[in-house]
């Protein structure tokens, strides 16, 4: 992997912050966006922006082939039998959220659903209100003192057939802790449940998911994976989508209408009511189309060598505590410093220019469990340096002997 040339293709990594060069280090937040991308998205709307599928004239023909073409591109790069596997959300949240009202349906006072205390809240959320609206039991897997699920809670959790739908992440926002989804979904499939996994932070290491974690249903986002905030997928097994029933109704969703009763399309148009973020979808389409050109083996395998280097360099730093240590471990390193509030360390870094995130990264349950209130986030993409690591740690090390002395 030639970085220097990777970088390039990102203008926003050649920016100062604060008179200094900027140090990226919030990727789990959101990504940087390519040059191809953001040219694709121009194009769209510069050439052929126009509503899309219930248009005749031809702009809407061909800003509906570019929304149908990008499906096609992301059905591809999940491994997807077919393009009809891809619904498009505004994002992550959205996809959860469908699924969990969408699957409610087959919930009721004898079932359970299984989730983690790992998740963020967008995969805890939604069900713990469905659980409250049909009376299903919620059922929380715990974490273990290193961050990682307690694999025998889970099994326990499902002993007794109840459970109906598991939930669960790929990898942790927080700990970047990288669960084993295949064995997890060949517990739960054995057991009778339905597997939803939050991928949100496992696209850019997580190769061809549908094919290879043995998941139902999986939810992500654009903005993770190199391209635009707003648009996110929800994609599947045909079987169990054809399960989730619309949330949302409107334009597109329709096969028939009066005024008393209406009949709902096929896949994926009867999860899609009213008009898509076309431009945000060719984004993710170019983001797919990037990131296969640079070669997923290669962006895999570099996000995993620059998390041991971040590991390496901060286990350096003598007041750093580290929040988790899972085993497998990718993209996000989170951690405290003795002595120091997470934010006033935030702020310090920030004005030497290393963009970090701190608090509970919406996954406060979690946070909590490990036994902090707020914690250092930094997390890493595969266009990140070695010398970027290397220049943040020392940035921090300064940062600790500021405060320290200002306390």
């Amino acid at each position: 992997m030639n970085v220097a040339e990777i970088r390039d293709a990102f203008p926003l990594l050649s920016r100062t912050m604060n008179g200094r060069p900027l140090i990226y280090l919030d990727n789990a937040a959101t990504t940087q966006v390519p040059i191809p991308v953001i040219r694709a998205m121009e194009h769209h709307l510069t050439f052929e922006n126009a509503n899309v599928h219930r248009g005749s004239h031809l702009l809407s023909v061909e800003a509906t082939e570019s929304l149908e073409n990008a499906r096609g591109a992301v059905a591809d790069f999940l491994g997807a039998s077919s393009s009809d596997q891809v619904v498009f959300t505004s994002g992550a949240t959205d996809s959860l959220t469908m699924v969990a009202f969408g699957l409610a349906h087959l919930l009721d006072r004898e079932s359970a659903v299984v989730t983690t205390q790992m998740e963020h809240h967008a995969n805890l959320i939604p069900w713990q209100r469905v659980c409250a609206q049909t009376g299903a039991e919620l059922r929380v897997v715990p974490v273990t003192s290193e961050g990682e699920l307690d694999g025998q809670a889970f099994h326990s959790m499902l002993e007794d057939g109840r459970a109906k739908i598991v939930a669960l992440c790929g990898t942790s926002n927080v700990s970047g802790c990288v669960n084993p989804l295949p064995e997890m979904a060949k517990i739960a499939h054995a057991a009778g449940a339905i597997v939803v996994a939050d991928l949100a932070q496992s696209m850019r290491h997580a190769l061809r998911p549908l094919a290879g974690t043995e998941v139902d249903l999986i939810a992500f986002s654009a903005h993770k994976m190199c391209g635009p905030t707003g648009v996110g997928v929800l994609a599947g097994k045909r079987e169990i989508l054809e399960l989730v029933h619309p949330l949302r109704f409107g334009g597109g969703m329709v096969d028939a209408v009066t005024c008393e009763e209406a009949s709902f399309s096929g896949l994926p148009s009867r999860l899609e009511a009213g008009t898509p973020n076309v431009m945000g979808i060719v984004g993710l389409a170019a983001a797919v189309r990037f990131l296969e050109e640079v070669g997923m083996d290669d962006v895999a395998e570099r996000e995993r060598v620059l998390t041991a280097s971040l590991v390496d360099a901060l286990a350096s730093v003598p007041q750093v505590q580290f929040a988790a240590r899972p085993q497998d471990q990718v993209g996000a390193v989170s951690f405290v410093v003795h002595g120091c509030h997470h934010y006033d360390v935030a702020a310090f870094l920030d004005a030497e220019g290393v963009a970090v995130r701190v608090g509970h990264h919406c996954a406060e349950p979690y946070v909590s469990a490990l036994g902090h209130d707020g914690v250092i986030r930094m997390s890493t993409a595969f266009y990140n340096t070695e010398e970027e690591i290397a220049r943040a740690v020392e940035a921090l090390k300064r940062t600790i002997k500021r405060l320290e002395v200002a306390s």
